[in-house]
């Protein structure tokens, strides 16, 4: 995978749960379990609870319509974690996800800064979260939209019914981490939406976020964008 974010554009995103032996969860066991421990014992609240990553990752066409086919297994954070922190050891398996890119009416992107306590503490993001076993249906589909939904409304208290989301998904390749961004522009400005963000936050016992902040499209060097989100305000300052 390029270590430049690459983009790409689906109209829908199909993912299922399919059972996945992962190797380097098995050969790093004890690395693992050691780098968990040195992890919660500066960050106590860290949670080893199930999350999705993928291991087929596709864009095939259907009836004409352009669809990223995902295959995603169950594994623990503890394990994404290690993985994460370790450089992506394993680039079989990719960390893919969806993540709302809501635009205020005067055209600047909304995004969250990680509460202290968490494992991207200090990082600014589109509000968004590695999917879980929460967003799988009867059948074994994964429901990547609706946690784009979840997670926005839990992380910021914005309902999917104010939005205006646009057709498709922009997927942004970031080596191992597979962004699928959806634009939702929103009828009001960044001030307003900031002011009605922060008093969601204030109002929650253990919010994910510490802060919301607004940035217009551009090109950005700072360390606490993720590079996917960094290269998605560059090109919509070139697209728009």
């Amino acid at each position: 995978m390029s270590e430049t974010p690459v983009f790409d554009s689906v109209d829908r995103l199909d993912c299922r749960l399919v059972q996945h032996d992962w190797a380097f969860a098995q050969r790093e066991a004890q690395r693992i379990e050691r780098h968990w421990a040195a992890r919660r014992a500066v960050s106590p609240a860290l949670y080893d609870g199930p999350v999705l990553l993928a291991s087929r990752v596709a864009i095939e066409t259907e009836n004409g319509r352009r669809v990223l086919k995902i295959e995603a297994f169950e594994t623990r954070f503890s394990l994404f974690l290690a993985w994460r922190d370790f450089g992506w050891p394993d680039r079989s398996v990719f960390n893919c996800f969806s993540a709302p890119a809501v635009r205020s009416s005067d055209g600047a992107y909304l995004l969250g800064e990680m509460a202290p306590g968490h494992s991207a503490e200090g990082q600014r993001y589109f509000p968004a979260g590695t999917p879980d076993p929460d967003d799988v249906a009867a059948d074994g589909s994964v429901d990547l939209l609706g946690n784009l939904w979840r997670e926005l409304r839990e992380e910021t208290g914005l309902d999917a019914a104010e939005g205006v989301a646009a057709d498709g998904f922009t997927v942004i390749y970031d080596r191992q981490r597979i962004a699928c961004v959806k634009r939702i522009d929103w009828p009001a400005p960044a001030q307003e939406i900031v002011a009605r963000v922060r008093a969601f936050l204030a109002a929650e016992a253990e919010p994910e976020l510490c802060d919301v902040h607004f940035l217009a499209p551009g090109r950005y060097d700072d360390p606490r964008l993720p590079s996917f989100v960094s290269a998605f305000l560059a090109q919509a300052a070139e697209t728009g």
